[in-house]
């Protein structure tokens, strides 16, 4: 059955960013796409395979459900990391498929340690460390203890990497604190060395970090958003247009939502749209109602306030976004007819919605956005 709503990724959009992201990081640093979240909304089952064609070959991920959706479709192929929790149900699945994950706490690396014992094999791990953000990471006093079970116990683990995630990296005015979480960072590095541990990769940078402070894209970056076509933040942005003297947005979104003009009707003056009495007609309207609404993504703060693009031509919404439609004012489209194509985000020749006038109309983040588009919308490739 046909979905009310329709969301194409650009597989040229996603060459175009992830020839740019090499190009800046080098031949040197590995990438590990970032696909939590089924790939920021845009799908794992569609997003992971174009990755995969461009040459990547190691997937960041959550959980372990989300693991496995990569593992479909990457098999062994590729490496799949997990940087959040593992269950202990979980843990033979991960290590008898040589998934990596984080180590964050010490009961994982017991249990990791249980389970390849068990399945005589090597749990691949990467040692999270605590350097300032004061979420997941090992703290000085218990990495002391981990690494004293790692030698203990050496035929069991594959250290794969050592990792941490800085704090404010999205912003300049961090300057100090993130540049004290990578002294903190090296300062364990080199302890775990003196120590005889040394992990396959060392990486600390997210989009962020990785494009405003160089020093922290060490062996491997981890990029989520950028790959996808959007920034960090607009300072990530603007720092990157003045080092280069540019001018213009290096990447290419990615993702289109679609949908279509369900019913159209004519609202006489004065009288209401929708629910309640949030838009009072000031005159003679014309109105689309297109089925869309805050079940599939299209967040209700967008009321009387979100646009779309009808015969390349914004509408404005009005009355309250609904369960599973929303209303677009067509009195200056009078060509629009019901079926014609209803842009939610994307572009229409020169004119475009972009997922940032969500954010600024919605006070949502640009991740807040993409994440919160359900899974069960369909999504196609398009070359």
């Amino acid at each position: 059955m046909r979905t009310t709503s329709r969301i194409e990724l650009d597989k040229s959009a996603v060459e175009s960013n992830i020839n740019f992201l090499r190009e800046q990081f080098g031949k040197d640093v590995r990438i590990s796409s970032v696909v939590k979240s089924n790939a920021y909304g845009h799908g794992f089952e569609q997003f992971v395979p174009i990755l995969k064609d461009l040459g990547l070959d190691h997937f960041s991920v959550f959980s372990t459900d989300e693991a496995l959706e990569v593992y479909k479709v990457t098999g062994a192929q590729a490496d799949i990391c997990v940087m959040g929790f593992v269950p202990d149900e979980d843990m033979e699945w991960v290590v008898r498929n040589g998934i990596e994950f984080y180590v964050f706490e010490i009961d994982r690396l017991l249990e990791a340690m249980a389970v390849a014992g068990k399945l005589k094999t090597k749990a691949k791990i990467h040692l999270e460390v605590e350097t300032g953000m004061n979420r997941t990471g090992l703290q000085r006093n218990h990495l002391k203890q981990a690494v004293k079970y790692l030698k203990n116990h050496a035929g069991l683990f594959e250290i794969k990497g050592l990792c941490t995630h800085y704090a404010g990296a999205e912003s300049i005015a961090n300057y100090v604190r993130v540049h004290r979480q990578i002294r903190a960072f090296n300062s364990i590095v080199r302890s775990l060395r003196r120590q005889g541990i040394y992990p396959d990769y060392c990486h600390t940078a997210c989009s962020a970090a990785a494009m405003i402070y160089p020093k922290t894209r060490m062996d491997m970056v981890r990029i989520g958003i950028m790959q996808y076509g959007f920034w960090p933040g607009k300072e990530t942005l603007l720092d990157y247009l003045h080092k280069n003297n540019l001018r213009t947005d290096p990447l290419k979104r990615v993702i289109t939502w679609k949908s279509d003009i369900m019913s159209i009707k004519d609202v006489r003056e004065g009288e209401f749209v929708s629910y309640g009495m949030s838009y009072l007609a000031q005159e003679n309207k014309r109105i689309a109602i297109i089925p869309v609404g805050y079940y599939h993504g299209y967040t209700r703060s967008l009321s009387n306030q979100g646009r779309v693009l009808i015969n390349g031509q914004v509408a404005q919404v009005i009355g309250l976004v609904n369960m599973n439609m929303l209303i677009a004012d067509i009195t200056l489209i009078p060509g629009a007819t019901i079926g014609d194509e209803v842009i939610l985000i994307g572009s229409h020749g020169d004119v475009t919605i972009s997922v940032a006038s969500f954010g600024e109309f919605s006070d949502q983040l640009n991740y807040e956005l993409l994440t919160r588009l359900p899974s069960n919308i369909e999504r196609h490739v398009i070359n």
